[in-house]
């Protein structure tokens, strides 16, 4: 099992930052899932980031919200996320789950850490997760030995940013934009000013989020970020591909462009 410290450690010696790739479990089919996230292994990603389809995505704009009403409508329950886990995982990247809260309160936090760790995973993002309601989740994550991660935004006070920042053991999710998913022409230019900020109370790696779909896009933000965050970009190419063989060759040229850029 790959870590989260071995690939940004990894990724600081080839002065570069680390590449994570976000895909829902279940889509485009539950199998499908697990092709797809490893094709962009292959091609270059460092951590993928496996989403928990939930009926209710607040953050997700509208490409991440179509692919997860195909997984739900496709039967993908958490089992089913904790097999793309597993399958994921062997292709050698660290893995997480991305989730909304109330699945894993509804799971239980004890029962899904403990479970998320068996199948390999790594840790977990939950971006409604707020630092004054974390405390199970951590302690439930700690005793199951997996990392977690929370969201600071561009409207975060320096006062808030701490706090989230004490929360997390993997990484600190910088969201580059107020707004929900999606790529976008050009990465917010608040982007940078957080990851500045957020560095100030933390020594963890700061990835950054929204809005990256291409290779120009991925340098700019790695010449800043420990890492380089890309969903919707993904998802699109698999949306718009004809059937599931065009799919993954378009999923691969993209992580091979991205990666291209987070080296440059």
């Amino acid at each position: 099992m790959t870590t989260l410290q071995a690939v940004f450690d990894k990724a600081r010696a080839e002065d570069r930052a680390a590449l994570v790739g976000y895909l829902p479990a279940g889509f485009p089919t539950k199998d499908g899932a697990v092709a797809a996230a490893t094709a962009m292994v292959e091609a270059g990603c460092d951590v993928i980031e496996i989403g928990l389809p939930y009926s209710d995505p607040l953050m997700d704009g509208p490409t991440i919200q179509d692919a997860v009403h195909r997984s739900l409508t496709n039967g993908t329950r958490i089992a089913d996320v904790l097999r793309t886990v597993e399958g994921v995982a062997k292709s050698g990247a660290a893995t997480l789950v991305m989730t909304y809260w109330n699945p894993i309160d509804r799971y239980g936090a004890e029962r899904f850490a403990r479970d998320l760790a068996s199948a390999g995973g790594v840790g977990t993002i939950t971006p409604d997760l707020t630092p004054e309601e974390s405390d199970p989740w951590l302690a439930a994550s700690k005793e199951s030995g997996i990392d977690t991660v929370f969201l600071v935004a561009p409207s975060s006070p320096d006062e808030r940013i701490a706090r989230v920042a004490a929360c997390c053991t993997g990484f600190v999710y910088a969201a580059s934009l107020m707004g929900v998913t999606g790529a976008r022409e050009s990465v917010s230019s608040a982007a940078e000013g957080l990851v500045k900020r957020t560095r100030a109370h933390t020594g963890l790696p700061v990835c950054v989020g929204l809005g990256v779909g291409n290779g120009a896009q991925a340098a700019e933000v790695a010449a800043y970020a420990d890492g380089v965050i890309v969903g919707s970009a993904f998802i699109r190419r698999l949306l718009d591909a004809p059937d599931e063989k065009s799919g993954l060759a378009a999923v691969r040229e993209l992580a091979s462009e991205l990666a291209r850029g987070v080296r440059r």
